[in-house]
């Protein structure tokens, strides 16, 4: 059974509060991972973010992986751990803050060094401070209480860019699969997902049919629960692993996911 899902949580807030708390943010900053947490935060990428607080509280070398995808979003670039904050760096000789540079539209970041002090070792992925697991699909017995329930829905947004502007779609579609994967592993499906680029493709040949992709992956997700609530699945389904950490990538601190194009794989922090 494969799946695929999208949703895009929205966080509403005043402007000018905003604006102050990421002056704030920004004022309490001490090295430059820091200064781009508050960046990302400020500019509604922060979903999947821990507080301020808790930020601060992991190495930098873990703050560097929570940060790589939604700083990618905007064409951020994460600077490397260790370096300290400079505090009028983004200012002109006019007093006027300038934006921070972007990297424009591309594939994500080659930053290997986020998973440099981890090791790949099969089904497991060790990192200094946290390991994560190869999930496979799980009896309905081992979900937590609701989430197959009629209720648990996708909440997906329609798109609403131009499909031509690449850049557009791919910020949309990586919203989406920072939230697909988590809510497919919830409702036991972790080894049935897809990997971005079958993600990104599925998009294209729905809206090429004149379908909406949010209402058809709304559907799609409806009836993997009801098949799920009746129908056992396989733990896996193959016993092929990823070769290299630099198939990897990190969805939010508790998930890092690894795929050849054809094959995905989603590791899991047991804290999660």
């Amino acid at each position: 059974m494969t799946a695929r899902w999208l949703a895009l949580v929205l966080l509403v807030a005043c402007a000018e509060a905003l604006h102050a708390g990421g002056e704030e943010c920004m004022a309490g900053a001490t090295t430059e991972l820091e200064r781009m947490y508050c960046r990302v935060v400020s500019e509604g990428q922060g979903g999947g973010l821990p507080s301020p607080a808790d930020f601060k509280r992991n190495d930098p070398q873990v703050q560097a992986l929570l940060l790589r995808r939604p700083a990618g979003r905007l064409g951020l670039e994460v600077p490397e751990p260790g370096t300290p904050a400079q505090a009028d760096s983004n200012r002109s000789s006019s007093g006027a803050e300038s934006e921070p540079a972007r990297t424009g539209p591309q594939e994500d970041p080659p930053q290997s060094w986020l998973l440099a002090d981890c090791r790949l070792e099969g089904q497991r992925i060790a990192c200094p401070r946290r390991r994560y697991d190869l999930v496979s699909n799980q009896s309905n017995s081992q979900l937590a209480e609701g989430v197959l329930a009629e209720d648990n829905r996708l909440g997906l947004r329609p798109f609403e860019g131009n499909r031509d502007d690449s850049e557009a779609v791919r910020r949309y579609l990586s919203e989406a699969y920072d939230r697909y994967i988590p809510k497919m592993v919830d409702i036991g499906l972790g080894a049935n997902t897809m990997s971005f680029t079958a993600f990104h493709n599925a998009f294209h040949t729905i809206e090429d049919g004149g379908v909406d992709f949010a209402r058809r992956m709304e559907r799609t997700f409806t009836l993997l629960k009801q098949d799920k609530k009746n129908l056992s699945v396989k733990a896996r389904y193959h016993d092929e692993l990823p070769q290299d950490l630099s198939l990897c990538t990190v969805i939010n601190r508790e998930i890092v996911v690894c795929d050849n194009v054809g094959t995905n794989w989603v590791y899991v922090s047991p804290s999660r």
